[in-house]
């Protein structure tokens, strides 16, 4: 049977600096890459510490570009951010800095964009199971409930 590999603390530091650099990454997926690595504990300190006075490591940059990505991209709103975030063990001051990055506009705009091209999707003729449906939809894409009810009336027709 073959041995794992072992890496040195440089070895180690060198591969998460390119880790970090491929895009932005939360202490908690570097975490988890040591604990891959068998890292013992002191080194990955030291290593988590180098990462973070040499900026490839920055919580708040992560939580920022994480949200100006999952809306821009998957257009997911901001409850379904919020929960990813909590799980990647990100502060609330971090994730309520991060949130600033979507605007209001911008926001109403995408959840009326997917309710439109959801809609003619929705294969129901009783409008308020078509309702429901919608509402189910935009509500599993981490929207609040007071918009999307207001969007769903605006859109259904009974």
């Amino acid at each position: 049977m073959q041995q794992p590999k072992t890496y040195s603390v440089d070895e180690a530091t060198r591969l998460l600096e390119n880790y970090c650099v491929y895009r932005e990454r939360c202490h908690k997926e570097i975490e988890q890459k040591l604990y891959d690595l068998k890292m013992i504990p002191e080194a990955k300190e030291k290593i988590l510490l180098h990462l973070m006075q040499h900026n490839f490591l920055n919580e708040e940059r992560f939580a920022k570009a994480f949200v100006r990505g999952k809306f821009n991209i998957k257009k997911w709103g901001k409850i379904k951010i919020t929960n990813e975030l909590k799980f990647r063990n990100i502060s609330a001051y971090n994730i309520k800095s991060a949130l600033k990055e979507i605007d209001q506009n911008d926001y109403l705009t995408s959840l009326q964009q997917l309710a439109d091209k959801k809609l003619p999707l929705i294969k129901e003729s009783n409008s308020y199971k078509k309702s429901q449906k919608l509402s189910t939809y935009l509500i599993s894409k981490g929207y609040e409930n007071n918009l999307v009810y207001e969007i769903v009336k605006n859109c259904v027709k009974y």
